[in-house]
């Protein structure tokens, strides 16, 4: 098969669908990959090293677009990419449409075979494509918000992990998946003071075992997300539906009962945020004040450090895009963890989350499949 890389647009967005190590790989099982020049910059990856690896390099995305039987990114196509998608083709990337109509609508019309990495399972319940970039980003929003926190970037002028005989920031996480787990283990090393939310007992048990006594555990109740967001100084959103729109776990009026100048981190902002007050920021302008409360909603945190975010994710990606190349949608068919990363297939909608959040249609990757 022939394999595109396109360069990155998204603001801000230096990560790279395949490093060189990765078109090695395919290469060696015999496809072709076509890398548009200057897509592995951001890792510090120049056209010589695809070369090298493999790979041909070509002038503009329109070439990548137009020569490839699948296109490998990092983040959902923007207008000017989703427009170049034809039917039959692959698209194997970050999605997250439950929040974004436009975009649905976009891969819709284009006929692709759209298969979201956030949706991909495994054997274990997990989201293993989702997973890497959630361990990045979790650790990343603890770094934010002791940013966020200091005097100079709008903050309340608190050392997150205090000093002895001045207490640490409280810090609240909302959600003890990947993310939450990640933030928290940040938090606790930083030495605040650190409670974690969730509503799945058998998780908080694991947490509580884990963290042996660095951090309190809670059943995220209604009244407990209220009690725990008013006392915090930092609130990591950290909650996920796969598939889904994020739920609104603070609310507005939340906002005006909590301490002044406190910072909200949403991880969840890919999947439309999951603070009322959510808007998506970029790395040009992380943070916005809503009631004097700093909100950091940057949608794609993992790219501030693409050269880790891009190897993590290719070690995860591999096997199932050598799969996708090897077989083409007869992968899908095969493979019921891959079949369930399929969102768009030619035309129509066949992730059920995504279609109820977008009042569309939907048919199950099965019978979009034929199977």
């Amino acid at each position: 098969m022939r394999v595109g890389v396109p360069k990155e647009i998204k603001v801000q967005e230096h990560r790279v669908g395949l490093t060189p190590a990765a078109v090695r790989e395919y290469v060696a099982n015999g496809h072709e990959v076509l890398v548009e020049t200057g897509a592995g910059a951001g890792i510090g990856a120049d056209d010589a090293a695809y070369v090298a690896a493999g790979g041909r390099i070509v002038a503009t995305a329109a070439e990548v677009f137009a020569a490839a039987d699948m296109i490998v990114k990092v983040k959902e196509p923007q207008a000017v990419e989703w427009k170049m998608l034809r039917r039959g083709q692959i698209l194997f990337t970050y999605l997250h449409l439950a929040p974004d109509p436009e975009q649905a609508h976009g891969l819709i019309e284009s006929g692709c075979t759209a298969v979201a990495y956030e949706t991909v399972t495994d054997a274990h319940g997990g989201l293993p494509l989702l997973a890497p970039m959630s361990e990045v980003a979790g650790r990343l929003a603890i770094e934010a918000a002791a940013f966020s926190l200091r005097k100079p970037a709008g903050g309340k002028g608190l050392l997150l992990g205090g000093v002895p005989g001045v207490p640490p920031a409280r810090v609240v996480v909302i959600g003890g998946g990947v993310v939450g787990t990640h933030a928290a283990r940040m938090a606790a090393g930083l030495g605040a003071e650190l409670t974690i939310l969730d509503r799945s007992l058998p998780r908080l048990r694991q947490l509580d075992e884990l963290f042996q006594g660095r951090a309190r555990t809670r059943y995220s109740s209604v009244a407990a997300t209220e009690e725990e967001v008013l006392a915090a100084d930092v609130v990591i959103g950290a909650v996920l539906i796969p598939g889904a729109s994020a739920p609104k776990v603070v609310t507005r009026a939340m906002l005006k009962e909590m301490r002044p100048r406190s910072v909200l981190v949403d991880v969840a902002i890919d999947q439309g945020g999951c603070f009322e007050t959510s808007r998506p920021t970029t790395h040009d302008e992380p943070t916005y004040e809503v009631d004097g409360i700093i909100h950091y909603c940057v949608a794609n945190m993992p790219g501030a450090v693409p050269a880790t975010s891009s190897h993590a994710l290719n070690h995860a990606t591999l096997p199932f895009g050598l799969a996708l190349a090897a077989k083409g949608e007869q992968a899908l068919v095969d493979d019921v963890h891959l079949r369930r990363g399929l969102n768009v297939h030619r035309g129509r909608v066949t992730c059920e989350p995504v279609a109820k959040a977008l009042n569309l249609p939907a048919i199950t990757p099965e019978a979009a499949l034929g199977m």
